[in-house]
């Protein structure tokens, strides 16, 4: 097995750390949808947001319930929720296919909701892009026609297209296949056409619901390398939809959890097991795999006194990747930020996390 390209991406932002409003491409504002009659008059006579009871007494459904959130530039920010929960009409009113009844959604700080529906068209043919579950290729057209078919809808002509086509067919491994009909492609192939196709037109901001969730497992795990491995040549900003904690924390600079609608907690895959928002979030992470999500900072205890340790590692590293010479060794680590030490590991902070006897406890 090569190197996972999982590493070769630079580390996460922190949530933590307040953001310049240009570092934003994407924002949404008290976003709401609710299905049912008078839904905007119904929000519209509320000086503060409905409960749930208000809601359902009202008759009316709530797939998404006064959702404020910011994604950053270049960053990969992933939904996940249940069935149900209201990751994908997020995302759908982010893209506005579906409206929104209130609220933002502020892309590159102008409000979607208010641009008009030719220049909002637009935006869609070449600046953003979208893939779904279900792939959506033109059976009668070739990988290369299928690629180019974004561009031949903006009017680029053909030897243009066909060349940026195949660029992005190279791009995701599928160079000799250029004539071949989906059909004579495997589920795998077929979603990398899917990819190169919303590729095509150089979106700033890409939208994917689910999309690899249709494969096999052995397969999904290829998609997924694949993907990371063009997020580290890209840099794209990207919304990602799973309700798969394990394909979230390969992926996800941070992650958004949603349940009925609202969102319950948003930060990185640390921050939501170290401190989950409340007992939903905790038992949503609870089986999730604690020693390649958990590092040393967030283990680690501050040193009493003088400590004798014995090596050091830094605050970034992750348990899995010291495990084994933390259990094999009787002294504690030394944990560094910045060339300064900030706490130590010891094997029994370790054996925590193996066992699971800590970060179990809802």
């Amino acid at each position: 097995m090569g190197r996972d390209p999982r590493h070769e991406r630079s580390a996460p932002r922190d949530p933590v750390t307040p953001l310049p409003d240009h570092a934003n491409k994407l924002s949404c504002r008290s976003v709401w949808k609710l299905y049912g009659e008078a839904a905007a008059s119904f929000l519209a006579a509320r000086r503060s947001p409905p409960s749930a009871e208000e809601i359902q007494s009202a008759g009316l459904i709530a797939a998404v319930a006064d959702v404020s959130i910011d994604v950053c530039t270049g960053e990969i920010f992933v939904i996940m929720g249940l069935s149900g929960s209201g990751k994908s009409t997020l995302l759908r009113c982010m893209s506005r296919l579906v409206e929104p009844t209130t609220g933002e959604i502020l892309f590159d700080g102008r409000d979607l909701l208010a641009v008009p529906e030719k220049e909002l068209i637009e935006l869609r043919r070449h600046r953003m892009g979208m893939v779904f579950q279900n792939f959506a290729l033109m059976p009668h057209l070739s990988v290369l026609d299928n690629v180019a078919f974004p561009l031949a809808i903006q009017d680029v002509e053909r030897a243009k297209r066909e060349a940026r086509a195949r660029e992005m067919i190279a791009l995701v491994g599928l160079e000799g296949r250029e004539y071949y009909l989906p059909r004579e492609l495997s589920g795998g192939q077929q979603q990398r056409v899917g990819i190169a196709r919303s590729l095509a037109v150089g979106p700033e901001l890409w939208f994917l619901d689910e999309p690899f969730s249709a494969l096999d497992p052995l397969i999904r795990r290829e998609m997924q390398n694949e993907f990371i491995r063009l997020q580290a040549l890209l840099k794209k900003t990207i919304v990602f939809i799973t309700h798969d904690f394990d394909e979230a924390i390969r992926l996800a600079d941070r992650i958004a959890i949603m349940r009925d609608g609202r969102i319950v907690q948003v930060g990185t895959a640390e921050q939501l097991i170290v401190s989950p928002a409340d007992a939903y979030v905790a038992a949503f992470t609870r089986d999730a795999p604690r020693a390649r999500i958990l590092s040393a900072r967030a283990i680690m205890r501050a040193p009493a006194g003088a400590v004798q340790t014995s090596r050091s590692i830094d605050a970034a590293t992750k348990v899995c990747d010291f495990a084994a010479a933390a259990e094999a060794d009787d002294r504690p680590f030394a944990v560094l930020e910045n060339g300064r030490v900030i706490g130590v590991v010891d094997r029994a902070a370790v054996m925590e996390v193996l066992v699971g006897t800590r970060w179990r406890e809802p």
